[in-house]
């Protein structure tokens, strides 16, 4: 997988969880992935479809940490995963891909995002539908992890 598709979207979600959240988060190694389970316990998910590129993002939190955000975001700590948390991963995953969008099309790969969708639940499967590699990387902070998932035609 090209680091110029995936460079963009580790930029963008450390700046927006930077600067929305304050939450600086830890990188760990990129690994291939060959299996549909996410690592965390809520993911959003998102398309991408260009002339000249297809894929998907997913960024899936562990509870711990995708809590300790929304106190950050919003000034709110819910006992656990609820339909604003949702609603908040939902906004996340939509300004990370933006942010990658914006400095992609500055390279050439125009393309345009779907409405994310956002998945919950212990054990949840995230279903990129496209044929290409699926590359995670791991990022680690005190109050939990949160995993980049990417998956591209090229």
């Amino acid at each position: 997988m090209n680091a110029e598709f995936i460079n963009p979207f580790i930029a963008a979600l450390l700046n927006v969880l930077k600067t929305m959240a304050q939450t600086e988060l830890i990188p760990g190694k990129p690994k291939k992935k060959s299996d549909k389970h996410a690592r965390g316990d809520i993911s959003g998910l998102i398309g991408m479809v260009g002339d000249n590129i297809q894929g998907s993002m997913s960024i899936s939190f562990e509870e711990g940490l995708v809590l300790e955000i929304m106190n950050k975001m919003l000034g709110e700590k819910p006992e656990s995963i609820d339909s604003d948390v949702q609603d908040m991963v939902g906004e996340i995953t939509n300004m990370i891909c933006g942010g990658a969008k914006n400095e992609l099309d500055q390279k050439g790969y125009d393309f345009g995002m779907a409405t994310p969708i956002v998945i919950s639940g212990k054990n949840h499967t995230i279903n990129h539908q496209v044929d290409g590699k699926k590359m995670v990387m791991p990022f680690s902070h005190e109050s939990g992890n949160l995993y980049l998932e990417m998956c591209f035609n090229k």
